[in-house]
């Protein structure tokens, strides 16, 4: 797995990358410290399998740069690394297209838990943040995006019993189905040979189904139903 590490603090730039190599060998980090000379990076190579973002950068706001790489490189999953674990940062990141935040406060068993969460496809947000212990977060059973159900408190319009009952045609449960693994529209277009407008249709219905007005909130409803099953 190669990585991008953005980052502007020397130290914390050091310390993950020899966490990151040191952890699988097969692992290889490529640190900068300004969204310059990540962006750099990402035009010159295009084999990044993730980049590690921190929100506080001397040279542009983090949430922008998110957005950005998001746009311009849409299968490229970004984790946001940031000193604030402020639940409006947390929630900001997603739905700008993180695929994960973790907090610098976190320990590296949670980093690497994050690390292996997104890179199969999951949406990581850190057990800290959600009163969760370690044991609890590697229960398969409430890994990954499942994690927030049984914490989100949305309004009673936006609780839905199951998802069988919601009345998603197959297209639309294809579309929350790659909408879930944190893909944005130009890719579910491509995934289902669709057009970019077609898909904004059905993301709007299926948003509108789940009685939520985001792609984080509609992670949060589909989860709360997960988890009402088990």
């Amino acid at each position: 797995m190669k990585v991008l590490l953005v980052d502007d603090h020397p130290l914390i730039l050091s310390a993950l990358q020899q966490f990151i190599e040191g952890f699988d060998a097969s692992h290889r980090v490529v640190g900068v410290d300004t969204a310059a000379a990540a962006r750099v990076q990402l035009q010159s190579h295009d084999d990044f399998d993730l980049v590690l973002l921190d929100l506080s950068l001397a040279d542009a706001d983090g949430f922008e740069v998110l957005v950005e790489f998001r746009s311009t490189w849409p299968a490229l999953p970004v984790v946001v690394i940031s000193a604030s674990d402020r639940t409006s940062d947390v929630i900001r990141a997603l739905d700008s297209g993180a695929m994960g935040f973790v907090p610098k406060r976190s320990s590296t068993e949670v980093l690497r838990d994050a690390l292996g969460t997104v890179m199969s496809g999951g949406l990581f947000i850190p057990p800290s943040l959600l009163g969760l212990d370690r044991d609890r977060l590697l229960d398969p059973a409430v890994r990954s995006a499942s994690l927030l159900g049984e914490h989100a408190q949305p309004s009673p319009a936006q609780q839905v019993t199951s998802l069988d009952k919601i009345g998603l045609t197959p297209r639309q449960s294809e579309v929350l189905s790659l909408l879930l693994k944190g893909l944005p529209n130009k890719l579910i277009a491509r995934e289902l040979n669709l057009s970019v407008e077609t898909v904004k249709d059905h993301v709007a219905a299926v948003l509108r189904a789940l009685g939520v007005s985001s792609r984080t909130q509609a992670v949060l409803a589909v989860s709360q139903m997960t988890q009402s099953k088990t």
